[in-house]
């Protein structure tokens, strides 16, 4: 096992495998819609929209946390983990906790006041994670979103 590392846009075809994986994991294989061109070109481009982290085990990724800046009228700067995925086959061996180390570490050395990220009220072993590393979750707040189906229903209805 290697320590964690930026990732190149060469690793994106594996993390997007990863991606798939927690899909299927989440219930959800279908609703990946992203493909490996976007990610090459929303990471790497001119101005990259998400910094990804990945850590792997004998030459193969096989893991990754993806994070992207967000800002907090509370907190100010501050930064998201959209995911943070280890393939089932390489879980409980460390690279959960070497991956968010490496986020928090990130964020304290960019300057970021909190780091957040959801977790599915289901998935106890990840919340069980996140709080033995002092992590708190917070059970009483609920995810709000807008899917581009939404989106469009809700612009239809304003005009």
């Amino acid at each position: 096992m290697t320590l964690p590392r930026p990732a190149t846009k060469e690793d994106m075809p594996r993390v997007l495998e990863l991606i798939n994986e927690l899909a299927v994991f989440e219930k959800e294989p279908e609703a990946v819609e992203i493909s490996c061109s976007d990610l090459e070109r929303d990471g790497f481009g001119e101005l990259p929209k998400f910094k990804c982290f990945v850590v792997e085990v004998e030459n193969k990724v096989e893991g990754l946390a993806l994070v992207y800046p967000r800002y907090s009228t509370w907190k100010g700067k501050a930064l998201h983990l959209e995911d943070l995925i280890v393939s089932k086959a390489c879980r409980s061996k460390g690279l959960g906790t070497q991956l968010l180390d490496t986020v928090v570490k990130y964020g304290k050395a960019i300057g970021v006041k909190r780091i957040s990220w959801e977790v599915l009220d289901w998935n106890e072993p990840a919340i069980a994670f996140y709080e033995s590393k002092g992590a708190n979750v917070m059970r009483d707040w609920d995810v709000v979103q807008l899917d581009e189906n939404g989106i469009n229903a809700y612009l239809k209805n304003i005009n």
